[in-house]
């Protein structure tokens, strides 16, 4: 494949080498994640489809999405042409106070789209705004509903969420290599174990998990519900966490608990919505509709930055009325009408070229390929996927599921040779990562495949 990418400063010969732009990248940007001292540059100067092209021309296949966010490919000219129409009538209105006809389009195709009841969309930035503004949606509205109920001012989590990176959003979250520093600065939340497939407890068989994780909840409920504003889950996979796969069932155990105990139930479909499991929306595998939906990466296509808090008209009417029960939360670019045109377009392409069919197709063909040429590896304890989700985790001891040493850095190995066979991967440490484009062929999962067979084999 080859790249028809074009620069506006290309023929310039005062332009900067790509020696000058790595020295600056190293000096200049801090990127997120990333220990800066050991930082090499990988510049990418153009991409099309599932195919990122570097500085130096080398293609990659972008075998996690830009970060789980790209849905249709790179530059698919049905987004890039909506933007460009947009760009052409106004490139910004400000969601304070005024709206633009874009965004209104956009507020009430998702009424139309999500489970059933969501109707009001609150627009942000990115995805730890999503949730920063649910938990703000959920702790207000027991303050001022028809009965309020203001000791509730605490919310249950899973043990090793993410929910991004905001004050408000990691505490709830429970990664603690990623937050531990911040700890002194966050509010205590309940937690409950991970519904966690691969790791079960000891005595748990698989045909019991769901009602063995279900219980453990309900227990917390049955304690403390007085006091919990909302629970808040990722449905069905624990995205940073490791992609940990929860049990069938649970998702929707967890939606009938917490209306049994008057518990708002807040679903974080930042990385798992759009398609990315087979259906448009994770919470559609269990029929379970949340009081709050907060959804992120996918929603432009992974284009521009866009996030979506969307509520029950039931929690809307709480915030209706004099000025103090306003919901005092808002960002610049909310709303903006570029990330608008981009979202829209994405889900018309949805509809036009069967999107969700080429996700099961792909989805069945990568479990193929991942099981038959990786699972016999002596380093892979567990091979998990919900459609074009996978996570190959890596293991010291397959029966024993013992953890490597992180300090070794197999994961990020592997991937960095899988590089070699022009194929782009990131870790969550010894989990391995495929998180395609929806758009993958089956040629090019054989690519990432062979990649990642090629990494491992080149561990000493």
């Amino acid at each position: 494949m080859t790249s028809n990418s074009s620069s506006c400063d290309a023929d310039d010969p005062n332009r900067p080498d790509w020696q000058q732009y790595a020295q600056w990248d190293r000096h200049h940007v801090w990127h997120p994640f990333t220990q800066m001292q050991d930082y090499e540059p990988l510049l990418i100067e153009s991409a099309d489809g599932c195919v990122l092209t570097d500085v130096h021309g080398n293609q990659l296949i972008d075998g996690v999405s830009s970060v789980w966010c790209n849905v249709h490919g790179h530059r698919h000219p049905k987004i890039n042409a909506a933007i460009c129409e947009q760009l052409d009538k106004v490139a910004h209105v400000t969601s304070l106070g005024m709206s633009n006809p874009t965004v209104v389009k956009l507020a009430r195709r998702l009424a139309e789209i999500t489970p059933a009841g969501l109707e009001h969309s609150f627009f942000s930035g990115d995805g730890a705004s999503s949730i920063e503004v649910g938990l703000k949606m959920a702790f207000q509205y027991w303050r001022q509903c028809e009965q309020p109920e203001p000791e509730k001012d605490t919310y249950i989590a899973l043990n090793s969420a993410y929910h991004g990176d905001t004050l408000g959003s990691v505490s709830v979250g429970g990664v603690a290599r990623f937050h531990e520093m911040f700890e002194p600065l966050l509010f205590n939340v309940l937690r409950v174990e991970n519904p966690d497939t691969y790791r079960l407890p000891d005595g748990v068989s698989p045909d019991k998990a769901t009602q063995y994780f279900l219980e453990k909840l309900e227990a917390t409920l049955a304690a403390h519900h007085q006091r919990v504003a909302a629970m808040i889950v990722e449905p069905l996979v624990q995205g940073a966490a490791g992609l940990v796969m929860q049990p069938a069932g649970y998702l929707k155990g967890v939606r009938e608990l917490t209306r049994k105990y008057n518990v708002l139930l807040i679903v974080d479909e930042v990385a798992v919505g759009f398609g990315r499991t087979g259906t448009m929306f994770a919470c559609e595998q269990e029929d379970v509709s949340p009081d709050i939906l907060c959804l992120a990466k996918g929603i432009t296509g992974g284009y521009l930055a866009m996030s979506a808090t969307i509520a029950t008209t039931e929690i809307w009417n709480a915030f209706l009325g004099d000025g103090l029960k306003t919901l005092y939360h808002g960002h610049t670019y909310a709303g903006n009408p570029l990330a608008a045109a981009a979202a829209l377009a994405s889900l018309d392409i949805f509809a036009d070229e069967n999107t969700l069919e080429n996700v099961a197709q792909q989805s069945q063909f990568l479990g193929e390929q991942l099981r038959s040429r990786l699972a016999d590896h002596p380093l892979v304890g567990d091979i998990r996927q919900r459609g074009l989700i996978a996570g190959i985790e890596l293991v010291a001891d397959r029966k024993q599921k013992t953890r490597l040493d992180p300090k070794l850095g197999t994961g990020a190995k592997v991937c960095q040779k899988a590089r070699e066979k022009g194929v782009w991967l990131r870790p969550l440490r010894d989990t391995l990562v495929v998180m395609p484009p929806l758009c993958i062929t089956q040629q090019q999962i054989e690519l990432i495949v062979t990649a990642i067979e090629y990494g491992l084999s080149q561990l000493g």
